[in-house]
């Protein structure tokens, strides 16, 4: 058995469940002890309350997560497979590096930031593609105690002030240029022009990738080739001494309001649950290859590419490009050259790759799949049951797994072969996670709800909140921890609130139906509302914008934008003003929160104390004209009727 807290049946999945409930201080103790700790952790293994929020897992213990995911392997295992890397361009050689290897480059990278003064608790922006670097430069961070703040490599210029600004950051690592798909995107320009708005980053270490043209400010940037070879004489590099509770990772996630809240990881419990939680959901087993198709820039990328995978000795396959480059077949020629056993991806991309038809799937070996994995948002029965039959080959286990940034890990889902799977359900909690379901009134949803009739009589729903903590919770929003009371402790009593609604069956099991606060979840990544529209509303000839969500057939769900332009715009180009808005959404925040639809209004419906009434726009949005409900309130009703006239 190479994991001794894997569950192996129901049974054992019941028995971990009710443990990890009655004396969860024991049963995480139990589970940490199979790592290595600089100082084990001692019977004191949590003090939480949800009141300030405040929640310390293995407070007396010290680690350093690097040597859990690297160094505790080399004796056994140094020539294993740490990772894979498939680059964009098919026609270009894949990259295997061992363990040993793994942590020869990690200790240079660390190596690396120590030469250029990065010292224990600094933080360390990081801007990059899906190269082999960016996962070393995470390591690297971790090992000498630096707080990495990954950037997904699509925000835009503005996004990264914001980041930057709030970590108040001393060094950024970043490449000339990236490449995905058929695009190349010059991320050295994008984090140049970032910077002329930043006058505190002392260094920019940029990786030569592309080969792209790009412009050297003397004295701050530097080339991550020329700092390696400095550092190449130096010592192995010896992990720092971490507290249990220090800051492992910022990681940013869009809210209800415009500004990114920045999540904080702490180094022990993050990496107690998520290796749990990878071990366990995907019943891993120590020689197969596990493929992760998310960015490292999403925290599924942080956890699942980077952190789980090596702490459990794993071998993790990690892809530079996009599913449909160059064409819908390239995860299934990337599944059968590297004889991929688990594959774990969004259902944008099973939907996206679906609306092709199978005529890429023909000639496709995957009989080396033996489990699969859906993450982001909820998962469509038509999808899932496609995933099944067409790359499964009904061989294949599917877990469907619920979580966000502020979890860190997996939450609920089934054990892949281990506990009932159940289309468009992710099922049971994992242990230690105690999911209960509040109505509007604050009061605790039991048994069934035997009265709706727009449900089955066995199903109830509610907001999904959880009662109490698991290792990997969020500890605090970075700089700002009200934010985090009132963002996920404040709605209900002593309780964390997800911001998702739910379903719950009479088994048990939970089917998340998505947000219910102003965030939409587009192709899986989570999007403010009001974000968007202070991209949009920063243009001067807008007068003002309301954005709404509404089922879109491969991302899940579509931005809808209703716009007031400016009076002073007669006789509107209106293509050339859609082109423009677009354009300030991609500047501000970045092309994946560009809205699918925009319709522009001369009104938007108001109540009397001036509050947009966005759930009549989500009807319009959704096509439900005929579902808007009660229209009294509204402080001006006669913009309906254009409103609906004028839908896309």
């Amino acid at each position: 058995m190479p994991y001794p807290y894997q569950i192996h049946s129901l049974e054992q999945y019941h028995e971990a469940y009710r443990k990890s409930v009655e004396n969860p201080q024991a049963f995480w103790l139990d589970i940490a002890s199979h790592f290595q700790w600089k100082k084990a952790p001692d019977s004191e293994v949590l003090q939480w309350n949800f009141k300030e929020p405040k929640v310390e897992w293995f407070k007396n213990a010290q680690l350093n997560i690097t040597e859990n995911c690297i160094d505790r392997h080399l004796e056994k295992n140094g020539d294993k497979v740490a990772f894979i890397w498939e680059p964009n361009n098919p026609n270009e050689e894949s990259i295997q590096i061992t363990y040993r290897e793994l942590h020869q480059r990690v200790s240079l990278m660390a190596n690396v930031l120590k030469n250029n003064d990065v010292k224990k608790g600094d933080r360390v922006i990081i801007y990059m593609g899906m190269v082999p670097e960016l996962l070393i430069a995470v390591l690297a961070c971790a090992r000498i105690g630096a707080i990495h703040s990954v950037i997904f490599g699509g925000f835009s210029a503005k996004s990264i002030v914001d980041r930057i600004n709030d970590t108040q950051a001393s060094i950024v690592i970043t490449q000339d240029a990236a490449y995905r798909g058929n695009k190349e995107t010059p991320l050295k320009k994008i984090m140049d022009e970032a910077l002329m708005a930043i006058d505190f980053i002392k260094k920019s270490i940029v990786l030569k990738h592309t080969g792209s043209p790009i412009n050297m400010q003397i004295g701050r940037d530097v080339w991550w080739h020329d700092e390696i070879e400095k550092v190449k004489s130096f010592p192995a590099c010896e992990v720092e001494t971490m507290n249990a509770e220090d800051p492992l990772f910022i990681l940013y996630t869009s809210g209800s309001t415009g500004k990114p809240k920045g999540v904080v990881h702490t180094c022990a419990g993050y990496m107690v649950f998520s290796t749990y939680s990878f071990v366990n959901v995907f019943q891993y087993q120590p020689n197969e290859i596990f493929f992760c198709t998310a960015d490292i820039g999403w925290i599924t990328g942080h956890t699942y590419t980077i952190y789980a995978p090596l702490c459990a000795g794993a071998t993790v396959l990690m892809f530079e490009g996009t599913p449909t480059y160059p064409n819908a077949g390239r995860f299934w020629d990337i599944v059968e050259k590297h004889r991929v056993n688990i594959l774990y991806t969004a259902p944008t991309a099973i939907r996206s790759l679906m609306s092709y038809g199978d005529e890429f799937l023909k000639g496709k070996d995957l009989s080396s799949l033996t489990k699969l994995g859906s993450v982001g948002e909820p998962i469509n029965e038509d999808a899932w049951i496609w995933f099944h039959e067409k790359i499964g080959r009904k061989k294949c286990s599917i877990v469907d797994t619920w979580w966000q940034t502020e979890t860190g890990a997996c939450m609920i889902s089934n054990l892949a072969g281990v506990t009932p799977e159940k289309p468009s359900y992710a099922t049971l909690p994992l242990p230690g996670i105690q999911p209960v379901l509040m109505d509007e009134d604050g009061k605790i949803i039991e048994g069934s709800d035997a009265a709706s009739f727009t449900l089955p009589k066995e199903t109830i729903k509610g907001n999904l909140c959880i009662q109490f903590p698991w290792p990997s919770i969020i500890r605090t929003t970075y700089r700002d921890h009200e934010r985090c009371r009132l963002t996920y402790f404040s709605t209900y009593k002593d309780l964390y609130f997800t911001g998702d609604g739910c379903f719950r069956d009479t088994e048990g099991n939970y089917r998340i139906t998505g947000r219910v606060d102003d965030v939409l979840n587009v192709s899986g990544h989570r999007i403010g509302t009001a974000e968007v529209e202070n991209a949009i509303d920063s243009s001067d000839i807008v007068i003002e914008s309301a954005v709404v969500g509404y089922p879109h057939d491969i991302k899940g769900q579509g931005i809808y934008a209703f716009i007031i332009l400016a009076s002073h715009i007669q006789n509107p180009d209106l293509n050339a003003i859609e082109h423009h808005i677009l354009n300030r959404v991609t500047e501000n925040i970045g092309a994946i929160a560009k809205p699918d639809k925009i319709q522009f209004v001369s009104g938007l419906p108001k109540t009397r104390s001036g509050k947009i009434m966005r759930r009549i726009l989500r009807k319009i949005a959704e096509g439900e004209v005929h579902q808007i409900g009660d229209t009294h309130s509204i402080l001006n009703p006669e913009v309906l009727d254009e409103i609906m006239k004028g839908m896309k």
